[in-house]
């Protein structure tokens, strides 16, 4: 079974509870981390919330980048895919359900990653593909 982590800005979190149903899959562990993001990333006690985002990715081999309008502006969202990507995993980014357009993450801009339009079907094949790529970034 593949775990998968889920990468999204704060704001967006309750779109993204209710999405799960439909990224839930037998083939896959869907992971993220449940607490506010609200503080600021280099604030005092910041610590304790990266120590735990660090023990869920380390037990995971792919990250997907849940893309709202404004995620780019999400500290927690590029540390989250710097350490994806330092770790080696796998990065997918697709937009949030109604998201049009969208800036993207700096890890996302710099490995030039597809960025795929909402897609659940697509997603879960994404997440299937038993690829040695270290990055999607080809449709």
């Amino acid at each position: 079974m593949k775990r998968v982590f889920l990468s999204f800005a704060d704001e967006d979190t309750l779109k993204v509870k209710n999405l799960m149903p439909l990224l839930s899959s037998p083939e896959y562990d869907l992971d993220f981390y449940e607490g506010p993001l609200d503080i600021d990333i280099d604030a005092q006690g910041a610590d304790v919330i990266k120590r735990a985002i660090g023990e869920k990715i380390v037990k995971c081999s792919i990250v997907v980048c849940l893309i709202g309008e404004n995620t780019h502006n999400s500290k927690w969202v590029d540390s989250q895919l710097e350490k994806n990507r330092n770790k080696g995993n796998r990065i997918i980014a697709m937009a949030l359900k109604g998201t049009q357009d969208a800036v993207l993450p700096a890890v996302i801009r710099e490995e030039n990653l597809t960025f795929y339009p909402w897609d659940p079907p697509r997603l879960k094949k994404l997440i299937a593909e038993d690829t040695k790529k270290l990055f999607n970034n080809s449709s």
